[in-house]
């Protein structure tokens, strides 16, 4: 069982950054797949933002995020990070962590283990 902690989000202007982390607890996750998904207001569903595999540490992220979003991973300290550039007010929403063992499964939605949610509001 593994769980998952995020502590962080809050409220930025835009063009600023936030960082969010996720801490895992419980059995260890360095072999897991790690990702963010997030949930903007009025949307059912959550989307997959960015990701880091836990074999080899390949990085997939959707391209609205490129070059904007940095996710990386310290497995000593059962933690992964978030670090959120040049935000814009698109970029509202509740952000989660997520862990399945295969990042491509991660991609496609089916979670193992949810974080519990932080918001993230990006003003004009």
């Amino acid at each position: 069982q593994v769980q998952l902690v995020e502590p962080g989000g809050g409220s930025v202007q835009a063009g600023g950054s936030l960082r969010l982390s996720c801490t895992a607890s419980g059995r260890t996750f360095s072999s897991y797949a790690v990702a963010w998904f997030r949930q903007a207001p009025g949307q059912e569903r959550r989307e997959y933002v960015i990701g880091v595999s836990g074999s080899d540490g390949t990085i997939w992220s959707i391209d609205s995020v490129k070059g904007r979003f940095t996710i990386s991973r310290d497995n000593a300290k059962n933690t992964v990070n978030l670090q959120m550039n040049s935000l814009k007010p698109g970029d509202t929403a509740v952000y989660y962590c997520a862990a399945s063992p295969l990042l491509v499964v991660l991609t496609t939605g089916r979670v193992e283990y949810w974080g519990q949610g932080t918001q993230v509001t990006v003003s004009e």
